[in-house]
């Protein structure tokens, strides 16, 4: 039996279901029709909310994104370690609590078109800004390190996706890992 939503929650309900599908599956291997029926929408109610299978897809990782970001705006007021530490933590926390949004940005966006891949690029850009705002007061901010922090970026969205397939070590380790190795990268001691 079909449940009445509203709009939004009928939208939220597919991208929700999008992304449990796509964060499992290849993008090839996840059928419109598939999301429809776990729903118990019809599928042009689907393409009425997303044109197309790449739009859905792009509406996803867009929302994951941004989740990901409000969930882990910095506090400028606290020392720029701590800053790193309560971003990574929550970083973390979203990744541990919601692997289908963490692996969907990270993982399956990196194999996606160009569209979608900007998206995923757009997250990791407004996150560098972030880490170059704050260690700003620590250290000159040069093109080495905004490589430097470019790199992190890469290095700490690897090593989490690892942990989740294989979580063998704590949260706790995993971050310190991420804090101690930004600080090596920008030559900084916090």
């Amino acid at each position: 039996m079909r449940t009445r939503l509203s709009t939004e929650q009928r939208r939220e309900q597919l991208l929700a279901i999008g992304a449990g599908l796509f964060a499992k599956r290849p993008y090839d291997e996840v059928w419109i029709e598939e999301v429809a029926e776990i729903a118990q929408v019809s599928r042009g109610l689907l393409y009425h909310y997303f044109p197309t299978k790449k739009d859905f897809f792009a509406s996803i990782v867009r929302a994951q994104r941004d989740q990901l970001l409000a969930m882990s705006e910095p506090d400028p007021a606290l020392p720029v370690a701590e800053q790193l530490r309560a971003g990574l933590d929550v970083y973390l926390e979203f990744a541990r609590t919601h692997p289908d949004g963490y692996r969907i940005v990270h993982r399956a966006a990196s194999g996606a078109d160009r569209e979608i891949q900007e998206i995923r690029e757009s997250g990791m850009a407004a996150n560098a800004a972030r880490i170059l705002d704050a260690v700003r007061v620590l250290t000159p901010i040069t093109e080495v390190t905004r490589l430097a922090v470019r790199g992190w970026l890469t290095f700490v969205a690897t090593m989490i996706l690892e942990w989740l397939d294989q979580p063998t070590v704590t949260q706790e380790e995993l971050r310190d890992l991420a804090v101690r190795t930004l600080f090596a990268a920008v030559g900084v001691t916090p």
